[in-house]
Formats: structure tokens, C-alpha cells, sequence
């Protein structure tokens, strides 16, 4: 059985902006009932052929978990941190509008927070950037009002669920990596590359569930305490774009290179920052047991081929960190609300009980944890419909 979803996608789109001149990209790669759904990112250097991977990677995110919708994905070749970025976003959203109204779901991704996309669609009309799949719904306001209650729900540490949900994913990936392998929580050890949304929520989670995270890496390099760091600390002194502060850096905690944490020894390598980051030049510095991916296609295949043969699995992306694509969908679908517990339970449940398939298939033949989650998405995978076919209300 191949373990591709498809080769080719249904759709790609290249957008210039007549402001800026910059590039944007859509690709729909599967549509399910008319839907697909992926982040929209932004990153100076940003392509089509990333932005295509990724959607890829988006269709074996909902086949995996099940979800009733294909796999997109959209991105924009700008700098965030340029006074213009959130023009260029809205033009983009703008030019894209068909699709988001009725086809493409997205949602934050790298260089676009959640309550930035989601103010831009406010601004088109559209209420919320679920909007394609709310207007399906009977009731499309009482749906929106618990889209809105399950993303801004509080959680512990004064965060919202919303923010949290894809770290907390990635975190009961590593946490049901060292459950498998009979590992005691208190001593093992994570280094996570990368501090944003997703690798601070995961180190957030890793801290409390009492993992010691001995290594954080943001922009400016990495912070490391063999003692492991205090993740809570740490956290308070990030700006908004996930640097920390290196003016209060709490006592013990050395600075070093940004790629050194790479090459720290921990038992979890969490990769949690750009797409690539592991390639054939650094992956023989990683010393790590296990590589979980936050970020999306964060080892290329011939990295991923020398650690396997090294004796190290890499939980693929479309695993680890699809929890807050199926949290979405859940909310929507109505089978979670805006109790977090809820949605941790079942998030928790699903994680831990995937990777331990992934483990058991690497335990007992090495083979690798990308090829059984494939066959796994296979095997779960619809056949994709047309968006001029019939569009069933699928949300409560």
C-alpha cells in the first residue's frame, strides 16, 4: 500500500499584493464535503513548494484523526514583524475570499497569532476564520458563540485554551513517548527548539507534568540548565514574538547558540520552530532518544532517514502536533465546549494512544513512525469530493 495521501493537489493559487508587492499561496490538496482546512503563515522567504508540503501534510493531519474535511494550507512570503504584515494579511484574505467562505478553514500558523487572523475576518464580514464551516451549521451564531467560548476559555498559567491546545498535544506526544518506553516523568529531559505558541505551550505542559526541560531555543539562541529550566519564569519574559528577555534571565541558566539546542543531551528533541530544521548537516549532532515534530515538516526525509538508522524515531508532525486542528473540529462538531478538562481528556487520550501505535510498530521492527501514520491516514483517508458537489451540514 503507498503511504501517500495523493501526490498531486486539487488546487494551488499565487497571489501578488498590488501594495507590497509580496506573494502569497494557497494549495487545497483535498477537499472532503466541499471542506479543507490548514493555517495560513507568514515568513520572509515563504514558497509555494512549502506551502504545498504542508497542505499535504494537512490532509494526513485529518485523515489521521479522522476529521471530516481535507487539507490546505496558506502562507505569504513577508516578514511579520513588518509594520505593513497585517495589510498584507487582510489583502491576502481578501484576495482568497471564495475560498474562505465557503471551502478553506484556516487558522493561525507561524507569523499570524489567532487573534490576528481572526480580527482581519472581522473587518471582511466573516465573523471568525471557522467562518467556512460555521455558515454550514443550522444555528451558524450558536455555533460561533462556542467556537468563541472554546478558544478564549482560561487555563491555568492565565492563558487561553485556544492558545494552548496544539502545545498541550505535542507535550502528551512526548509524555506518551516515555510512557511507552517505561520511562519515569522526572527523569527525563527535553530540549524544544523554539518558544512561540506551540513550543511554549508544550513546554508548559512537559514543566508541569514534572519533565525536566533542560534546553529552550528562541531567535536569539538557546537557554539551557541541565537542571532543567524554569519554564514558567522563562515564559514571562517572552515579547510577542516568543524572545525572551535576556536582561532577567533567572540565575544558572547558560546562553548559548541558537542550533545548540540540537546537540543538547536530552532525551526528547522537540523541533518546534521552522520547517527543515533538521537536515543531513546537523542531524548527527542530535543526540536525543526520540525527535517529537511541533513544527510542520520539521525534518527533511534524508535527516529523518539518518537518524532512523541511528536508532532514532521522529514522531512525525502530522501526529504531534495535530491537536489543535482536531480540537477545532471537535468544538465545532460540538463534541468538546469550553470546559478545558474536556478537551484535555480527550486530546490526552487520542495522543498518547497514537504514539504508542507509532512505538510498538518502531519497538518491534524499526519501522518507521512517518510509515505506520501514513498507513494509518491511508487507511482513514476518503476519497476527495468537488466543491460544486453537495455540501451536508456537518456541524450541530
Amino acid at each position: 500500500m503507498s503511504t501517500q495521501i495523493t501526490t498531486e493537489p486539487l488546487l494551488r493559487l499565487t497571489w501578488t499584493d498590488p501594495v507590497t508587492g509580496a506573494h502569497g499561496y494557497l494549495v487545497v490538496h483535498t477537499l472532503v464535503s466541499g471542506l479543507a482546512t490548514g493555517g495560513t503563515r507568514m515568513r520572509a522567504g515563504c514558497t509555494m513548494s512549502e506551502v504545498e508540503d504542508l497542505a499535504r501534510g494537512m490532509a494526513a493531519k485529518t485523515a489521521t484523526f479522522g476529521l471530516p474535511v481535507g487539507g490546505a494550507k496558506g502562507g505569504i512570503d513577508f516578514d511579520p514583524k513588518d509594520p505593513r504584515a497585517t495589510g498584507v494579511l487582510e489583502r491576502f484574505c481578501e484576495a482568497m475570499r471564495p475560498w474562505l467562505d465557503a471551502h478553506w478553514v484556516t487558522a493561525e500558523d507561524l507569523g499570524v497569532p489567532q487573534h490576528l487572523i481572526d480580527e482581519v475576518f472581522v473587518r471582511l464580514g466573516l465573523q471568525q476564520s471557522y467562518h467556512a464551516a460555521i455558515r454550514r451549521s443550522p444555528d451558524p451564531e450558536r455555533t460561533l458563540r462556542r467556537v468563541h467560548a472554546g478558544l478564549h476559555a482560561p487555563v491555568p498559567g492565565g492563558l487561553l485554551l485556544g492558545d494552548v491546545i496544539g502545545g498541550y498535544g505535542v507535550a502528551q506526544a512526548c509524555l506518551g513517548a516515555a510512557a511507552t518506553w517505561g520511562w519515569q516523568v522526572g527523569e527525563t529531559t527535553a530540549a524544544i527548539q523554539g518558544i512561540g505558541t506551540m513550543g511554549g505551550a508544550a513546554a508548559w505542559y512537559l514543566h508541569e507534568a514534572g519533565l525536566r526541560v533542560t534546553a529552550v531555543a528562541d531567535a536569539a539562541g538557546t537557554l539551557h540548565d541541565p537542571r532543567g529550566l524554569d519554564i514558567p519564569a522563562l515564559l514571562e519574559l517572552r515579547d510577542s514574538y516568543g524572545e525572551v528577555d535576556r536582561s532577567r534571565l533567572p540565575e544558572g541558566v547558560r546562553e548559548l547558540p541558537r542550533n545548540a539546542v540540537l546537540a543538547v543531551d536530552a532525551d526528547i528533541l522537540v523541533p518546534a520552530a521552522i520547517s527543515y530544521a533538521l537536515t543531513p548537516d546537523n542531524s548527527l549532532d542530535v543526540p536525543a532518544k526520540v525527535i517529537v515534530e511541533a513544527a510542520n515538516s520539521a525534518t527533511t526525509p534524508e535527516a529523518e532517514a539518518m537518524l532512523a538508522a541511528r536508532g532514532i524515531p521522529v514522531i512525525p508532525d502530522f501526529v504531534a502536533n495535530a491537536g489543535a486542528a482536531a480540537w477545532a473540529w471537535w468544538l465545532l462538531l460540538g463534541q468538546v465546549g469550553a470546559d478545558p478538562a474536556d478537551s484535555f481528556l480527550r486530546l490526552r487520550t487520542e495522543m498518547q494512544a497514537k504514539v504508542a501505535l507509532l512505538l510498538a510498530e518502531w519497538n518491534n521492527g524499526q519501522v518507521p513512525p512517518r510509515h505506520t501514520a501514513m498507513e494509518f491516514a491511508q487507511a482513514q483517508h476518503r476519497e476527495p469530493v468537488h466543491a460544486a458537489e453537495s455540501e451536508p451540514l456537518l456541524i450541530p
